[in-house]
């Protein structure tokens, strides 16, 4: 069984860097970096076991750069560190819906009163509709 990575020593790997950014802020983002992008080196990670390595590679393939790169970003909100703790949710979310093995569903047969329900709520549809189609008018009868 494969377990999940500590997230605050995977954290302790990534590098933060602030940039500037569209978004909310007005005339302030003109001057201000808010704007955090958040990287994180997959490859060379001393955290993550060869096992965990090679499962975040396969989830987050279309995320990873060839270079083994991880990279997030944020500006929703107007303060560097708003956008910091935005991204680090972030990248929590995305290590542990990769690291997630979902319980697999066990078939069962349809019980016996489910059956008849079934049978029973058919029929009455099925009765209703045949009641629908009663006989024309004679007016309507060409002769």
């Amino acid at each position: 069984m494969l377990s999940l990575p500590d997230i605050t020593a995977l954290l302790g790997e990534c590098t933060f860097t602030a940039v500037r950014s569209g978004g909310k802020g007005g005339q302030n983002v003109n001057k201000v970096s808010t704007k955090v992008i958040l990287t994180f080196d997959v490859l060379n990670s001393e955290v993550l076991d060869e096992e965990q390595r090679a499962l975040l590679l396969e989830k987050l393939m279309a995320r990873i750069s060839k270079e083994g790169l991880l990279q997030l970003n944020s500006s929703t909100e107007r303060t560097q560190l708003g956008n910091r703790q935005e991204v680090e949710e972030k990248f929590s979310r995305l290590v542990n819906k990769a690291f997630h093995i979902p319980i697999r569903r066990i078939a069962t047969k349809p019980t016996r009163g489910s059956k008849e329900k079934r049978l029973k709520d058919k029929k009455a549809v099925s009765g209703k509709k045949s009641a629908r189609g009663g006989s024309i008018p004679e007016a309507f009868i060409d002769e």
